[in-house]
């Protein structure tokens, strides 16, 4: 089967340049409805995917996002590969705002969320080798992409998965720096794991947007988060362009 490329993201990731929708997908899985349909299409006449991980408009807060339905949905309609893209704050020096990021590790702080499809009910009882969260093909493939567009792209870090939806205190960002997190998001987990239960080659390519709690003078705003947003998006936009285009 040839590989087939799906987005996890924000609502706009589906109004990039050169992309043409040709189906929504409104997937009724086993497990509950996705956070929105499933978009398909062809970006430059390359088929992709794109689904919008807290729904269209943005509703669905991190803690209550159906990442198990979401997960099913995308490798039940033929998906072979998942670049997710999160919003996330820096918590190391070099993850200052408007950094792009490929984590490499991920460290789970989130609690309650349906987080398996191993649960002895859906699906048997099994374990996965979880070593390594993120597919090594696919992330090369991004590096790959970011650098023919001429990106600087941070390809080294650990990232903190919370629960949200508030934003973090000093004392856990603190606590989260000592642990070896260098970003900090809300929504890399469960979808990292189920990814990988599905055997679907997976990545996380963050932006971020603002320096994490304590880390900065400065009171944490959605509109301080935005400027970085809207600059980063066009340079994921790039690179999703670029590796949609030479990789699939």
């Amino acid at each position: 089967m040839a590989a087939s490329l799906a987005i996890i993201g924000g609502t706009g990731l589906s109004e990039l340049p050169g992309f043409s929708i040709k189906k929504s997908h409104s997937v009724a899985t086993p497990l509950g409805q996705t956070s929105a349909p499933v978009i398909e299409g062809e970006l430059n006449g390359t088929p992709v995917f794109f689904l919008a991980r807290h729904g269209r408009p943005h509703r669905v807060p991190p803690h209550l996002i159906n990442y198990r339905a979401n997960i099913w949905a995308l490798k039940n309609l033929g998906v072979t590969d998942v670049l997710a893209i999160n919003a996330v704050g820096g918590i190391s020096p070099v993850m200052s705002p408007g950094k792009l990021v490929l984590a490499s590790q991920i460290i789970d702080y989130t609690y309650g969320r349906d987080h398996t499809f191993f649960d002895g009910v859906f699906e048997p009882l099994h374990h996965i080798d979880f070593s390594q969260p993120y597919s090594a093909e696919l992330k090369a493939k991004v590096m790959r992409s970011a650098q023919y567009e001429g990106l600087d792209l941070v390809v080294d870090g650990t990232y903190g998965a919370t629960q949200g939806p508030r934003l973090e205190t000093a004392a856990e960002i603190t606590r989260m720096e000592r642990d070896g997190c260098d970003i900090v998001g809300m929504t890399g987990m469960p979808e990292a794991a189920l990814a990988c239960e599905m055997r679907l080659n997976y990545a996380n390519l963050s932006l971020v947007v603002n320096r994490a709690a304590g880390k900065t003078d400065e009171i944490l705003t959605l509109e301080m988060m935005q400027t970085y947003l809207t600059e980063g998006m066009e340079r994921i936009g790039a690179v999703i362009t670029r590796l949609a285009a030479d990789c699939f």
